[in-house]
């Protein structure tokens, strides 16, 4: 009898662990068709093959030639490279030697001027176009640089400049002299701070508001404070999605170490509905509302340029309704909804994202504009969820200070922002804001259609991207042929153009006249000669090959030869073989599907993935 209890036990136990792997395995599979399919959507991978890529650069010949153009057409681009690289010398003379002086000691100014281009122009680039990055004035719409070169403006500092720079120059001097009695005191608070608490209540539609010193500040204080009031472990962001450098909401390539506690989901999914209703170790869900442009991808930028497939899908619709899907699911599940506004509250409507798209987050972040022309965070939430202490366990905080939160001269050019949000001519800006822009685009997109030009713009709202209709390898050479034009843009190049609501429709039109004629400058320089062989496909191709016989190449291997040997442990060994069978997995499949990764579980413990057949040379060599 005690046999018989004994062994039904044992049944049941080994029963309740079947099931528990069972539902583990299936949490698992979940999540793992919840993963975008691109690099993007798997941040450990892709760190793990950014690792793989190795350096190299072409040559002069071979920059001209990188697309196999005939001897005639590469003779026309060294020779318009040339002219450009000699009005720049001349008219940017003096910024460029201040910029080049400053790089030495500013490690900001050499990474952005080194990724300005695909790694394998760059040199060359930085050699004969180098970008100034000195100012001395602005007014209207325009910057004027260290030698008097006006410049309209579309960097739009980073989303900062929602209403021209004067406005914020009155902001800051108007702010400066209500609290210059106090001056740089820290610790109290200056009297406005409590008036521009009772403005962001009201047009955040939130209960209370806590101050930080920047955009990721205000999004770290987000998350914790959602993992605080959840006790659950883990957030989630959406395939592209930027949310600022701090490592758990970045856990791609550009973080050294990988983040433990995020998952990264498709968005706009089905899939990853359904991972947020079956996992209970979900604190919160992030959003970036400017994701409607590129879902699943991150900002375009020239330095990734390297065909013509960047694009724009942006269906308002569509996207409102996906929001309204993860509203729901976040509210049936306890899991609190963020949204990220720091980009761009302010710029789509006066009350953010939020009524843009017609729904209500738990927390919202706002930044860049808001602090009048100052750098500023703000988080703005439900009362249960802003607490941060617990009245019954007094040891259990959520902790957030910073010195200069809440500093008088922010606060008082906050303020002024905030008050003239309400007066008539700026609350004029909005009306009929996003036709306005709409507008102004298809225009241009007629002219340069009208023209032949492998050139069309994508916007939503004021916020612009410039997309190429033609495969090609030196789209990114546009940028340099704008900013010749009078244009002033952001290191990102043509990924990003941002104007501020005061664009007149007269200055609107100066912009338009110049990208037309820069296009036109460009076509005539030969770098959009058309090769009939081309696709956006074969120019990929060309360049995995690229990369991959420069990691396979002798120097290389004699390179590594040279390094002082070593013993590995059994463990590390057995590693570093899964790993070098996993470079190789990927390798293979990057040939045959470029920038496509299967989905594969997150921590890629099983790299020997079914279905992946090693390629012949005549796939390597792209037949």
């Amino acid at each position: 009898m005690e046999a018989a209890i004994t062994g039904a036990g044992a049944y049941g136990l080994v029963a309740m662990s079947l099931a528990a792997s069972t539902a583990g395995l299936k949490a698992r599979l979940e999540l793992s068709k919840a993963k975008h399919r691109s690099l993007a959507g798997h941040p450990r991978i892709a760190r793990f093959v950014a690792s793989l890529v190795p350096f190299y650069q072409y040559d002069e010949a071979r920059f001209f030639s990188a697309d196999e153009a005939p001897d005639e057409v590469v003779a026309q681009r060294r020779a318009d490279f040339m002219r450009v690289s000699d009005l720049y010398r001349k008219r940017y003379a003096g910024t460029l030697q201040r910029t080049a002086e400053a790089t030495e000691l500013i490690s900001d100014l050499q990474f952005t001027e080194a990724y300005r281009v695909p790694f394998q122009f760059s040199r060359l680039v930085r050699r004969h176009l180098p970008v100034g990055a000195f100012l001395k004035s602005s007014c209207g719409v325009t910057t004027t640089d260290l030698d008097g070169n006006a410049f309209y403006d579309l960097t739009g500092s980073y989303g900062v400049n929602l209403f021209g720079y004067d406005f914020y120059k009155e902001c800051i001097d108007r702010g400066i002299e209500r609290v210059r009695a106090l001056g740089p005191v820290l610790g109290s608070y200056h009297p406005l701070v409590a008036d521009n608490a009772e403005r962001l209540v009201r047009l955040s539609g939130m209960d209370e508001v806590s101050f930080h010193m920047s955009g990721t500040e205000a999004v770290m204080q987000a998350v914790r404070l959602a993992r605080y009031h959840t006790r659950r472990s883990h957030l989630v962001r959406f395939c592209g999605a930027y949310h600022g450098w701090w490592g758990d909401v970045q856990p791609g390539v550009g973080n050294p170490v990988a983040a433990h506690e995020t998952y990264t989901l498709k968005d706009m999914s089905e899939a990853s509905l359904r991972v947020l209703r079956g996992r209970r170790d979900i604190a919160c869900v992030l959003v970036n509302p400017v994701q409607i442009m590129h879902p699943n991808s991150t900002a375009p930028a020239d330095s990734t340029l390297v065909d013509s497939t960047r694009q724009v899908h942006l269906e308002r619709a569509a996207y409102a309704d996906w929001l309204k899907q993860l509203r729901a699911v976040c509210t049936e599940r306890g899991i609190v909804l963020i949204f990220d506004e720091v980009f761009v509250g302010f710029r789509l409507a006066p009350g953010g994202a939020q009524d843009y798209f017609g729904v209500r987050a738990d927390l919202v972040t706002y930044g860049k504009t808001l602090g009048g022309g100052l750098p500023v965070g703000v988080l703005c939430g439900r009362k249960h969820l802003m607490k941060r202490f617990r009245e019954d366990r007094p040891a259990d905080i959520c902790f957030a200070r910073g010195t200069f939160n809440s500093h008088p001269y922010v606060m008082a050019a906050m303020n002024e922002f905030l008050r003239r949000l309400e007066e008539p001519a700026i609350a004029g800006l909005y009306r009929d804001l996003d036709e306005i822009w709409d507008c102004r685009a298809a225009a241009l997109n007629r002219r340069l259609r009208d023209t032949g030009l492998p050139v069309q713009v994508a916007n939503l709202s004021s916020i612009w991207t410039i997309c190429y209709t033609r495969p090609s390898a030196y789209n990114w050479m546009f940028q340099y042929y704008l900013r010749a034009e009078g244009l002033a843009l952001s290191w990102v190049g043509t990924g990003r153009l941002i104007f501020s609501l005061n664009y007149t429709e007269a200055d609107y039109q100066a912009v338009a006249d110049r990208i037309v004629a820069a296009a036109e400058a460009m076509r005539r320089g030969g770098w959009w000669w058309e090769n009939p062989l081309a696709s956006n496909r074969t120019i990929k191709r060309r360049i995995l090959r690229e990369m991959i016989a420069h990691r396979l190449s002798p120097q290389r291997a004699r390179r590594q030869a040279k390094r002082p040997a070593f013993t590995p442990s059994v463990a590390v060994a057995q590693r570093h073989r899964v790993l070098h069978i996993a470079a190789q997995q990927i390798v293979r499949r990057l040939v045959i599907k470029f920038d496509v990764v299967e989905r594969v579980s997150e921590d890629f413990e099983r790299p020997n993935q079914s279905g992946l057949q090693v390629p012949d040379k005549e796939q390597l060599n792209g037949s």
